[in-house]
Parts: C-alpha cells; structure tokens; sequence
C-alpha cells in the first residue's frame, strides 16, 4: 500500500481558531488520516497523511466545506509519496504561530516578497548581485541546499531575525532570493525583511520541494536531500524518498 502525504499552510485571518480545533480533528480521524496540523489566528500549517481518496476528501472539506466555510481559497498545497505511513499518530494543535519567527509586526498577509517559480528560479540565480540565502536550520542545510546559498546555522527559525540583523544591510544587500521547505517560512522570512528595508526579496514559490518536483535533474542547481518532517526524513528529485541522508542529529521534530 502506498500512502498520499500533502503538506499544506496558508496565512489567512483565523479569528475562531480554538474551536476549529476538534472538529477538525474528528474529520482526520475519521478518514483515517494521520500527521501534525497546527491552527493559530494567523491560518494553518501541516503534514498529513493517507489514502489518496481520503486525503482527497480533507483537501475538499478545507477549501469547501462548512467548517472553514471560504477562507482556505488559496491553500498551498504540495502532495508526494511514502511507501509506509511516515507518521505515528494524529495531532491537531492550537499555536500562537503557524511557523514561529516571534516578531509581531511581520504579517506576511499584508507583505511578502515577490513569488519565485520553480521554472524561473535557475536563471534569478545568475543575476549578479544576488545574495541566496537558505532560510531552514542548520542540520536542514547540511542534508542539501543550492549551490552558493548562504547558511545562516540556526537552530531555529525564530533565530533568523538575528541572523538578518547581524549578518545583512539593506543599503548593501539590494537583492535577495530565498528557499525552504515548502515556502511557509519564506512567507514570514521576506515579509520580516521588508519591513526592515530591504528592496528586493525574492522566493521560490512552493520551496524546494516543488522546484524538486517540477525542475528536470540534468538542470538543477539543487545538491542533496531536502529534509521533511516526518519518518521519510528526505526527498530528492521527483519527491521520491531519499534514505540515503539522513541529518547528523538523527531528525527533528516539525521547525517551529
């Protein structure tokens, strides 16, 4: 049996974000789905896994459904697949943010850099000037990353503002481009560095799992695994699972 994994996030206006909490997990539940969902006021982030028709059916029932009634109308989703299920349990969890950088005045609802597709995102590489910079933690990074990105070695994701402050100048540093996961940190990451000033910032659009999906392999520029959180611990080229890296500290649970 082979199992269909969706990761999914969108930054949306969540006023009601308690009490969608078990609801939506008796609809996981029901279908069988297992893997880690996080609502906070500022939208919704997870993995989830299971048959296809059922994960199917909880993709509907976010878009459609009575329960986030229209809200989900631009979910991003990114789908690929496990040939065992790479989650142990369900988990539904209310958050203060759905990815957290800790910075209240980053609202990637009303700013965020410019989308970067995957078919586009080799040839902004080769503009001069560029500074690349990987936005994931330190032992993501050493799984895989693109050639010549920058890695700021944190250990999470709330250390990037430091990283930013100690590391980069927006009269310096005019133009940056910026890659994760599945694109959710890069929301907040170019949203936050906007607002400090810098002019332009540019990101891969569904992140580096969509550029491994939708680039052919004999013209990446993309080195290694991309590391995700659950018990397939890396993908490669066409998401196909990657079991031959595997991070120095053995995982991680999902980057907060």
């Amino acid at each position: 049996m082979t199992y269909k994994v969706a990761a999914l996030y969108q930054f949306v206006a969540l006023p009601d974000f308690r009490d969608l909490r078990e609801p939506l997990y008796a609809l996981c539940a029901l279908l069988g789905l297992k893997g880690t969902l996080l609502l906070a006021q500022e939208g919704i982030n997870g993995t989830i896994a299971g048959t296809a028709e059922d994960i199917d059916a909880l993709i509907a029932e976010l878009r459609e459904g009575a329960l986030f009634g229209s809200r989900l109308d631009n979910l991003e989703l990114k789908f690929s697949g496990a040939s065992e299920m790479p989650f142990q349990r369900l988990k539904v969890r209310l958050k203060k943010e759905i990815v957290t950088l800790g910075d209240r005045d980053t609202d990637p609802t009303k700013l965020v850099g410019t989308y970067v597709d995957p078919a586009d995102w080799n040839k902004l590489l080769d503009e001069p000037n560029l500074v690349l910079l990987d936005t994931r933690n330190a032992f993501e990074v050493e799984m895989g990353t693109f050639r010549g990105a920058l890695d700021p070695k944190i250990e999470r994701f709330s250390d990037f503002k430091a990283y930013v402050e100690r590391t980069l100048d927006p009269a310096k540093h005019k133009k940056v481009a910026m890659f994760c996961t599945g694109g959710i940190r890069c929301e907040k990451a170019s949203s936050y560095m906007l607002s400090r000033g810098f002019e332009e910032v540019y990101h891969l659009k569904g992140g580096i799992l969509q550029y491994l999906e939708d680039v052919p392999e004999e013209e990446s520029l993309w080195d290694g695994g991309c590391f995700v959180f659950d018990e397939r611990v890396a993908l490669g080229h066409g998401l196909v699972e990657r079991p031959d890296v595997a991070p120095a500290n053995g995982g991680a649970t999902r980057d907060e």
